[in-house]
C-alpha cells in the first residue's frame, strides 16, 4: 500500500466533514486518529473500485473506539467516504485478523503517513 505510504493527509469538505457525524456520530478527528494508531488493518474494496481504488481501515481512536472507515486516496490526501461504529462481527474479525499470521502481510512504515510520527505497523489483507 505506497499509496497510503506517500499521503499527505486528509481531504475535507462539506461532502464528507459532517456526513458522519450526521449519521453515525463519528466526528472528522476520530478518523484521522484511526490511521496514526496501531494496530491499522487495509482491505481493498474491489467490489466498489470501479472508477478509483477504495479501501476499508478498522482501527481504534486514541480511547480505543473501534471504527471502520471507507475511504479512497485523492491527489495524495486520504478522503474519507464514509466512518461509523465497527459492529460485532467486524470486531471479531479485525481480532481474529491480527492474530493470524498467514493471509496477512505485514508492513513497518519508517515514518508515519502525514509526516514523521512514530512508525506503526499496517495490516494488510491480500484479495482473495
Amino acid at each position: 500500500m505506497e499509496a497510503l505510504n506517500a499521503t499527505e493527509g486528509f481531504d475535507w469538505d462539506d461532502g464528507n466533514r459532517d456526513k458522519n457525524w450526521i449519521g453515525h456520530h463519528v466526528k472528522a478527528s476520530e478518523c484521522e486518529m484511526v490511521f496514526f494508531n496501531q494496530p491499522l488493518l487495509v482491505i481493498d474494496d474491489v467490489k466498489h473500485s470501479e472508477s478509483e481504488s477504495r479501501y476499508y481501515a478498522y482501527g481504534k481512536t486514541d480511547v480505543d473506539r473501534k471504527l471502520q472507515i471507507v475511504f479512497c486516496i485523492r491527489k495524495n490526501k486520504i478522503r474519507v467516504i464514509s466512518a461509523r461504529d465497527m459492529n460485532k462481527k467486524e470486531i471479531t474479525f479485525y481480532e481474529n485478523q491480527l492474530r493470524r499470521k498467514s493471509r496477512i502481510l505485514t508492513m513497518k512504515m519508517k515514518r508515519g503517513p502525514f509526516g514523521p510520527r512514530k512508525a506503526h505497523w499496517i495490516i494488510l489483507i491480500k484479495p482473495r
